[in-house]
């Protein structure tokens, strides 16, 4: 073969090289492959669990075809690639918000171009050890608001369920439809040294997240679309549809067409994107508190025809904002006499009221009793280890050792309230020590985990980065979980933090087949 005489390439290849003709020419310059010790010159293990690579420096059998994909693009390609899809982010509106900053709130939602892989037999694990969980958790809240049994027993102090500040005694003796607490449910994994993926808390009142889920696969199976096809990745797609059968099942008797919205707490809100997105995708109104109004214990919307019943509330707004009769008076945010129509059972509000008991972070130490009670089964996910703060033993233990542990408010989300002890500065561990002092009640502490790392892209070469798993969970009729979750990223180096409002980012999951 003579040295000017063009190479083909398979179908696969061909497209990802950016070349639809199947030929390149093999002294072109132009395209010559990246190759893998250009891409990986800055990729270092650290005895992190390593998403793509082995302790010895290999591939992983299911990111081999991706790695040989990568390699075989031209310079600069990736590059290109990921301009395109930053592109598509902006001009979709892909946005988040951050609140506190001087520079401004709103931003476009960091994005990483290369997808983290899961296999089918890790995918197996994952969501019967979720699904597992889900069942648990709402047997828990429904006996919590129920006869208490639980605490009869005393699985679980009865003083760290009443001393919650999201347990709400206007929810004992309800009944909630279909017996449905937790319908949408977001969970947060890592995955340790060993491999073993753990739960480090659970997301029930109103998880968010999963726009930013679909956003990326649009995005991903734009970027790579031969390679998406032939690795057999399993699809997420149909979430929007997932969701909207699981709001129909839940509603009330005798309303075999419900009207179904999503409430907003407004344009505002760091998830206003996501909240217009799924409505638009689920074919639903989005309101605000303003647009409801109840009579004789009926909600209704507001439209240009006149009030029109609403059966089913897909609620994107906190407990305390929801109904000021009977939270806080002060708020605008909700519909006034929303409880008494849903206490009546003439409208479905999920997540129900009160679920944020079982993802207070405190009441996350006792999800693996709660599993053994209900189910008797053992966790098939097990819990990061914590430290309850209202025990002294664990308490001075924790004060003594902040330099080395992770404290997090218990009813706080998005990063905030929390302290990373080996990277806080002393002034800060002295800080957390004065609060956990003053409301031992307010916080726990876990160790802090070196969790595995995914390959993510840095201009035209890959180094790894911390990463968890948020798989969403809908919880109806019966379980659903859509094969794979958002995968988020702490971008900055070294970062343990992949809360987009503390610098980290989102990419694509890939579940693959068998």
């Amino acid at each position: 073969m003579s040295t000017d005489e063009p190479v083909r390439l398979n179908a696969d290849t061909a497209n990802e090289t950016g070349h639809h003709d199947g030929e390149i020419a093999k002294n072109d310059p132009a395209y010559q492959p990246i190759g893998l010790d250009s891409l990986f010159r800055d990729y270092l293990l650290d005895g992190a669990f390593d998403e793509m690579r082995t302790p010895d420096g290999g591939i992983r059998p299911h990111y081999q075809a991706l790695v040989e994909a990568l390699a075989s693009l031209p310079p600069g390609e990736l590059l290109r690639r990921k301009q395109s899809a930053d592109i598509s982010f902006l001009t979709q509106g892909i946005t988040f918000t951050v609140y506190g900053r001087d520079e401004g709130t709103e931003r476009i939602f960091p994005y990483d171009l290369l997808p983290r892989l899961i296999s089918a037999a890790e995918w197996d694990l994952i969501e019967r050890g979720l699904t597992q969980r889900i069942a648990a958790l709402n047997h828990f809240l429904r006996d919590i608001y129920g006869d208490a049994k639980i605490l009869n027993d005393r699985v679980v102090p009865r003083d760290m369920v009443y001393s919650c500040k999201h347990y709400r005694r206007q929810m004992c003796g309800l009944e909630v439809p279909r017996n449905v607490y937790i319908a949408v449910v977001g969970s947060d994994l890592l995955r340790l040294r060993s491999g073993e993926f753990v739960v480090l808390e659970d997301n029930l009142r109103v998880p968010s997240g999963v726009s930013y889920m679909l956003a990326n696969r649009r995005v991903m199976k734009r970027t790579f679309p031969q390679l998406f096809h032939s690795q057999g990745v399993r699809p997420i797609e149909h979430y929007p549809q997932l969701l909207l059968n699981t709001l129909r099942s839940l509603a009330p008797e005798g309303r075999p067409e419900p009207n179904i919205v999503l409430l907003t707490p407004g344009v505002y809100n760091s998830a206003y994107f996501e909240h217009t997105y799924l409505a638009r995708q689920m074919g639903i109104d989005l309101v605000e508190g303003r647009d409801l109004v109840t009579h004789d214990n009926i909600v209704y919307m507001r439209t240009t025809d006149g009030l029109k019943r609403v059966d089913v509330i897909y609620r994107r707004v906190d407990d305390d904002f929801s109904d000021p009769l009977i939270f806080r008076a002060d708020s605008t945010l909700g519909c006034a006499g929303l409880f008494n129509a849903y206490r009546a059972g003439n409208v479905t509000v999920t997540n129900a009221f009160g679920t944020g008991l079982a993802d207070d972070k405190a009441m996350y130490a006792y999800v693996p009793r709660i599993i053994k009670y209900y189910l008797d089964e053992d966790p098939i996910l097990n819990n990061v280890e914590t430290y309850l703060l209202t025990e002294e033993k664990s308490r001075q233990h924790v004060l003594a050792n902040l330099d080395k542990l992770v404290v997090k408010a218990v009813g706080e989300s998005g990063g905030y309230g929390m302290l990373i002890g080996p990277h806080a500065s002393v002034k800060e561990r002295e800080e957390f020590a004065r609060a956990i002092e003053a409301n031992p009640r307010n916080y726990i502490a876990q160790p802090t985990l070196d969790f595995s790392r995914a390959p993510c892209l840095f201009g035209s070469h890959i180094e790894p980065r911390h990463v968890d798993l948020r798989p969403y969970i809908l919880f109806g009729d019966k379980v659903n979980i859509v094969p794979g979750g958002l995968t988020r990223v702490a971008l900055q180096k070294g970062s343990l933090v992949v809360n987009s409002s503390q610098g980290g980012g989102s990419k694509d999951t890939w579940v693959l087949e068998e």
